[in-house]
């Protein structure tokens, strides 16, 4: 298996060392940042990973994921002191995956680390791919080997998570789907109450890019009390 390239954007030594030692002990390659400018200099196709701190100098994290965004789908993991839910829901806003906040374990490292890993090369696929790997629905195609998604021709920028979620949800049209069932499906974690916020900021995102006039989706239908349908 191909060595995995993890780009550390965090202005404190001592955080950037830590993650160092324990990143390479799982055996990934990491390349150091030491604030945004630095790191959107160095991003690449070839990073598989950025973990990326929130509160930097120059540069905030947040901003830095939004000019990331502009250009690539590469995962991203935010590493933050702060622990309030607006925060972190600024974060995926901005286009994060997931979020790690300090102090954090190894094993807790670790397990998010690998979870975005497998889902981005899962889906990642080749360049390119035959019509009959799509599905179908209204307006929509998407690709069902990796992320590649239309909407009335157009190609729509989603990061994978996004694409997860709506792959999922357009594979079962009929189906409504509870937070509980998309965040286990998807994050492939166990479900807590505290995840719920975490799934309706990446749905918000999706109705962004997907609806006509978020604000009334028809695309992504709530149904109150249960979840989520494709409509």
């Amino acid at each position: 298996m191909d060595q995995k390239n993890i780009l550390i954007v965090d202005d404190h030594p001592e955080i950037r060392e830590i993650l160092r030692v324990l990143l390479r002990s799982g055996g990934y390659h990491v390349i150091e940042a030491v604030n945004g400018t630095e790191a959107l200099e160095l991003l690449n196709q070839s990073i598989d990973l950025v973990i990326l701190d929130i509160m930097m100098p120059g540069i905030s994290g947040l901003k830095t994921c939004e000019k990331i965004r502009e250009d690539y789908n590469v995962p991203i993991l935010f590493l933050t002191a702060k622990t309030q839910d607006s925060d972190k829901s600024m974060g995926l806003l901005m286009g994060g995956d997931d979020y790690l906040a300090k102090p954090f374990s190894h094993s807790e490292l670790t397990a998010r680390v690998k979870a975005l890993l497998r889902r981005y090369h899962e889906y990642k696929g080749k360049d390119t791919v035959e019509r009959d790997h799509y599905l179908r629905i209204a307006d929509m195609q998407i690709n069902k080997d990796f992320n590649e998604v239309f909407l009335n021709g157009e190609e729509i920028n989603l990061t994978e998570i996004e694409y997860q979620i709506l792959r999922l949800m357009v594979s079962y049209p009929r189906k409504i789907f509870s937070t509980q069932m998309l965040y286990e499906s998807v994050w492939n974690e166990p479900y807590f109450y505290t995840s719920n916020g975490t799934v309706m900021v990446h749905i918000r995102k999706l109705r962004l890019k997907l609806e006509d006039d978020p604000q009334n989706p028809k695309r992504i239908v709530t149904v109150w009390g249960k979840g989520y349908h494709i409509g």
